[in-house]
């Protein structure tokens, strides 16, 4: 597979330049780990990587035809529909079970039918990590996934999003080198 190529890309922001001709080639099938200070474009690199925002100039290659899914900072779940219908959003061909199942082994139990607002944070966070594991999805952004998280449930859910992203193009923005590690990110570009 090719890689995904990014060439002097540059985005600005009422005037304020986020990013200033970044390069860098990005390996398809391999999860590879942003790093940055906190304002250096991190998460604006990534919606423009979906589609969500576009460069000013420069260019990105090898994104085409790519099926996306993300996990952003925020939880943006429905907050009147449960786990099981807000995961379905993103693959409606998911049987209940195997919803059910994934739930589980992120250590989510018996809060299937709770509404998204009745849930912990923690909880929260765990529901929007497995709906966009469990979408189609060519390339998964990670926008510091697993942030909220306590150390146990972190490590749970790190093995889990690990074990199904393997062999597949991830990118996740963290600033904890020990997430990338455990992540298995074969890459670490930083800027």
């Amino acid at each position: 597979m090719e890689p995904i190529v990014l060439y002097k890309v540059c985005k600005s922001f009422d005037e304020k330049t986020v990013l200033q001709e970044l390069s860098m080639n990005i390996p398809q099938g391999e999860t590879t780990a942003l790093m940055a200070s906190s304002g250096q474009g991190k998460t604006t690199l990534l919606r423009i990587l979906m589609g969500l925002e576009q460069v000013d100039s420069g260019y990105i290659s090898g994104m085409e035809g790519l099926q996306k899914s993300a996990v952003f900072q925020e939880d943006r779940l429905c907050e009147n529909l449960n786990p099981i219908a807000n995961i379905r959003l993103t693959n409606p061909s998911l049987s209940y079970i195997q919803i059910l199942e994934a739930m589980h082994e992120m250590k989510l139990f018996d809060c299937e039918h709770q509404a998204a607002a009745e849930l912990s944070g923690g909880m929260r966070r765990r529901v929007a990590i497995l709906r966009a594991l469990l979408a189609e999805w060519d390339i998964l952004f990670l926008d510091e996934p697993f942030k909220g998280l306590d150390a146990e449930t972190k490590r749970q859910v790190m093995a889990v999003t690990c074990r199904l992203c393997r062999e597949r193009t991830v990118l996740l923005v963290t600033h904890d080198l020990s997430e990338a590690k455990a992540m298995a990110a074969s890459g670490l570009i930083s800027w």
